[in-house]
């Protein structure tokens, strides 16, 4: 299984309904790729401070890379892609993504 995690960090402009909006455009590409198990959508809610201002983020869990990178070619993840980094401070600077294979 493929645990793909990607931490944002949003604009102090972009509303809490853009945000919502955008996150929805991923967790919706879920019916169209096989092998997206599942995903989990929330803010930065660690008090450790150590967030390097990343605000927002998603891990979707994959059954396998293929899953992964069939998602990562599908047109409506480049377009969702596109509406994060418009998003972000710094354009694709404000965004961190990180994948584990977790053994099964």
């Amino acid at each position: 299984m493929i645990r793909h995690c990607v931490f944002i960090r949003f604009k102090a402009s972009v509303s809490d309904a853009e945000r919502v909006s955008i996150l929805s455009d991923i967790a919706a590409l879920k019916a169209h790729v096989p092998g997206y198990l599942s995903i989990d959508i929330g803010p930065n809610v660690s008090p450790e401070g150590l967030g390097k201002s990343y605000n927002g983020g998603f891990i979707i869990d994959f059954k396998d890379a293929g899953a992964r990178d069939a998602y990562l070619v599908h047109p409506d993840h480049e377009k969702a892609g596109g509406r994060i980094v418009a998003a972000t401070e710094g354009g694709v600077d404000g965004v961190f993504v990180y994948d584990f294979d977790i053994a099964g």
